[in-house]
């Protein structure tokens, strides 16, 4: 089970954010962000959104940190990737 965070770099809300990813399954995902403590609504599409104050609890609970671009790549070789607008983009 591996679960990657990408470094809060992108802003919303007022705040700065990271992208929480598997390379396996949203299952996976999923139960992770719970463990984590993240909330059901920071799932989007293929991620959870973590706001920059969890950064290091997501670290600390295993997250491997990555670069932004790693995300992306990490979700297209896992088949998990869904892009907005997209058929199957629905969580």
């Amino acid at each position: 089970m591996t679960v990657y965070i990408d470094p809060p770099d992108w802003p919303g809300h007022g705040r700065m954010w990271s992208h929480l990813v598997s390379d396996v399954s949203f299952e996976e995902l999923h139960e992770f962000a719970r463990r984590l403590g993240a909330p059901a609504r920071a799932f989007e599409r293929d991620h959870y959104d973590i706001p920059s104050h969890r950064y290091e609890d997501a670290v600390r609970a295993g997250a491997v940190r990555v670069r932004s671009r790693e995300v992306v790549r990490i979700l297209h070789a896992s088949g998990l990737r869904r892009p907005k607008g997209r058929p199957g983009s629905a969580a």
